[in-house]
């Protein structure tokens, strides 16, 4: 999306106290802002709430602001609409997609749920509102093994659209899924060669990773977990150095929270610097300013749609 610098009869951007005036509209239009940990860190400074996707679909489905202003990609916007069909639901960029998301379609996934009638559909959290409502319970990478552990040993299940989470929740649980063969752009970028030589170089450094990662790294992690428990494991450990294998948008909370510790990014092949996920950075302060002030654009979404998305997320919820 191109913003312009100035559009007709407002105020030319430049000119704006941007932190002041998204304040201001948010005090007007009782907002609430949400924003994801892998969003800029002037997002994050100014946001609400910063969390995961399990946390943010909480406080989504728990707020009493009248507008949900949601620093993230689509698909999270659309979830926070799904749970909250009569409010207001901005998203700064639409084009702030997901690549799990935008690799599974729903005509697809329809085809491997067809596949096999028999199994229960348990679908990542980063998929589009037709995945989901294609699906049975939602999932998040915080709470997915806990969900697993909750399905009867006899009851066979699907997985999309991650494989690598996937592959950590058979490890994790024993039980044998049928992988959708999705993957995350920037996880899959990271390195088992560039990282194992980047641990020589900070032997006494703690790696933590995401399970969205592919196996050879995960394989070298001393933590692996979602969003929200890397930055815990960070805060508890006694550590002073940490390798993250995760968007590199987590490390502003992470140096926020543990300032006399030290963070650096999981380097991918030749230690490229390739931890930033394009999609999370489409939204800016600019923006969030624009959205918040033209009231778009807007997240809507087919009430019958939304109803069959809406059950497997309640589903999670409650399962969480």
């Amino acid at each position: 999306m191109i913003i312009p610098a100035q559009t007709e009869n407002h105020e030319p951007l430049a000119r704006l106290d941007l932190e002041k005036e998204i304040v201001r509209l948010k005090r007007q239009m009782n907002a609430v802002i949400l924003a994801h940990f892998y969003q800029e860190s002037e997002i994050q400074d100014l946001a609400d709430f910063v969390g995961d996707s399990l946390q943010l679909s909480q406080k989504a489905a728990a707020t009493s602001a009248d507008a949900i202003v949601f620093c993230g990609v689509l698909f999270m916007a659309e979830t926070a609409k799904i749970l909250n069909p009569s409010k207001l639901v901005l998203l700064p960029d639409l084009k702030a997609g997901c690549s799990l998301a935008d690799g599974c379609p729903a005509n697809l996934f329809r085809a491997f749920r067809e596949r096999y009638p028999d199994h229960v559909a348990i679908t990542y959290i980063n998929s589009s509102a037709e995945v989901k409502a294609l699906s049975d319970i939602i999932c998040t990478s915080s709470n997915a093994e806990k969900i697993i552990r909750q399905i009867p040993p006899q009851q066979p299940i699907v997985f999309a659209p991650d494989q690598h989470l996937g592959r950590y929740l058979i490890k994790k649980t024993g039980r044998e899924l049928r992988l959708w063969p999705g993957s995350c752009i920037v996880h899959e970028m990271f390195s088992e060669r560039s990282l194992v030589q980047l641990k020589e170089r900070h032997p006494q450094a703690k790696v933590l990773a995401h399970p969205e990662c592919p196996e050879a790294v995960l394989r070298h992690a001393d933590y692996v977990g979602s969003t929200t428990g890397i930055l815990k494991y960070a805060e508890q450990s006694p550590a002073a150095e940490f390798i993250v294998a995760t968007e590199s948008g987590i490390l502003h909370q992470m140096e926020k929270s543990c300032p006399e510790k030290k963070f650096i990014s999981a380097p991918g092949e030749g230690g490229c610097s390739c931890s930033e996920c394009p999609h999370m950075k489409l939204n800016t302060m600019e923006k969030l300013y624009l959205c918040m002030r033209d009231r778009a654009p807007e997240i809507t979404l087919d009430e019958e749609l939304r109803q069959r998305a809406l059950r497997p997320i309640l589903r999670m919820l409650e399962m969480s």
